[in-house]
């Protein structure tokens, strides 16, 4: 079954220069392996397709369940270049909660 990221995670977003940084956390344990399997670098850039220009890193934090992502080339040159309405990224964690991942049904 479908269900958007924001059942399973929380998520906060920044920059550094042109580059976006998206922590994506679990919000049980038991949801981390599913967070791993299912949002991968790739899937990410897809669903930022038309924002993210450059590659899409991803990196594994089982410590904390969390994953973190860099969106490079995706803020316009970044906050006192860009001319976005976020050209910090703020409001990027909140987009990537939309994203759809696929989960077992738990009924």
């Amino acid at each position: 079954m479908k269900v958007q990221l924001r059942e399973l995670a929380h998520a906060r977003s920044g920059d550094k220069g042109d580059t976006a940084n998206i922590g994506l956390i679990a919000l049980d344990p038991k949801h981390y392996p599913v967070l791993v399997r299912e949002v991968t670098a790739e899937r990410v850039k897809a669903h930022f397709a038309g924002i993210c220009e450059g590659e899409v890193e991803r990196f594994e934090l089982p410590n904390l369940g969390a994953l973190n992502f860099l969106l490079h080339q995706s803020l316009g040159g970044g906050g006192t270049l860009s001319l976005r309405t976020d050209p910090q990224g703020k409001t990027l964690s909140a987009a990537l909660l939309r994203m759809e991942i696929e989960i077992e049904d738990q009924r």
